[in-house]
């Protein structure tokens, strides 16, 4: 990524009208099969990932999550994210997620680069 061009969280934080919010570490973000209204970008902090109870990846400061809920139609969780550490995460509607892609095409870019990193690191973890 050049220095010209903004994080998936970096876009976030223009974008939002919220503000930021905070977990503590152990604490659940979201469930699986619960329905989503948000994705999110961790400004600090990590979160754990888990599917059918095992864990499957640590999100790191600047990745985003939780993107599902906001594109697929029954908008539900696929997975549970627990606080790893106390977090401090940004977050977007599915109105601002919309707009930040019509906004900032290189936002939508750099979302999809992030979930094919994980996915990359999640194939060499399983060897498949």
């Amino acid at each position: 990524m050049t220095s010209s061009m903004l994080s998936p969280v970096d876009t976030i934080k223009i974008f939002e009208n919220h503000p930021d919010r905070f977990f503590r570490a152990g604490e659940i973000i979201f469930e699986d099969g619960t329905e989503g209204e948000v994705m999110y970008g961790v400004l600090e902090g990590e979160v754990d990932m888990y599917v059918h109870g095992l864990p499957i990846e640590t999100i790191a400061p600047g990745d985003v999550f939780g993107i599902g809920s906001l594109v697929h139609e029954d908008r539900l969780r696929e997975s549970t994210a627990i606080a790893r550490t106390d977090c401090k995460l940004a977050y977007l509607d599915k109105s601002h997620f919309l707009f930040a892609i019509q906004q900032t095409p290189m936002f939508a870019i750099e979302v999809i680069r992030s979930y094919s990193d994980r996915f990359r690191r999640l194939k060499k973890i399983t060897g498949r």
